[in-house]
């Protein structure tokens, strides 16, 4: 049986899961979205004692939170017992293309110049971690969720913001990967 889990699975089972899993959130009435943890984890420390935005019944969020918990668990499952010993498989032209922004293709999923202990010694490497986080946090918050939340919930909902959020974050994807990303690494 673990060998059956460990084989790398057809891309439509994920498709099926999350539709799945969307059918029965919209039974209960729950609306998806990563990041609004963090707004939940913040009321609960008391957060909303100062600010409004986060005074709100976070009790209500407590499944949420599960799914948070049950999300890192299940990754360090999959890393610790789950993980393909072998090197991921990438085209020719990717690594080639990786090899040109000084980024050495080694079958790991992230690059050693961005996240190793080694790398955390470059200046360079913080700007671009720490200014990384502060967009992403404040894009989050600024387009009212994560790009999970938009494309997963709020597009099978049909909300039209979502759907524009979901384009935004796809040419600002295309923007940072073809014209920012070559410069900075």
């Amino acid at each position: 049986m673990i060998e059956l889990i460990k084989q790398p699975w057809p891309w439509y089972f994920s498709g099926f899961m999350i539709v799945f899993i969307m059918l029965l959130l919209n039974f209960w009435g729950k609306s998806f979205g990563f990041s609004s943890n963090l707004r939940t984890i913040c009321s609960m420390a008391g957060a909303g004692k100062k600010l409004k935005f986060f005074d709100f019944d976070w009790k209500a969020q407590r499944w949420n939170l599960m799914f948070l918990i049950g999300a890192i668990i299940g990754g360090w499952i999959s890393r610790e017992f789950l993980a393909n010993p072998n090197a991921l498989d990438l085209s020719a032209a990717t690594v080639k293309d990786l090899q040109v922004m000084g980024i050495h293709f080694n079958g790991g999923l992230n690059p050693d110049e961005l996240f190793s202990l080694e790398a955390l010694g470059s200046l360079k490497t913080w700007i671009l971690l720490l200014s990384g986080g502060i967009m992403v946090g404040f894009g989050s918050r600024y387009a009212g969720g994560c790009t999970s939340g938009h494309a997963i919930s709020g597009l099978s909902n049909l909300q039209l913001p979502s759907l524009v959020a979901v384009i935004g974050f796809f040419i600002g994807g295309l923007l940072m990967t073809w014209l920012i990303l070559p410069f900075l690494i």
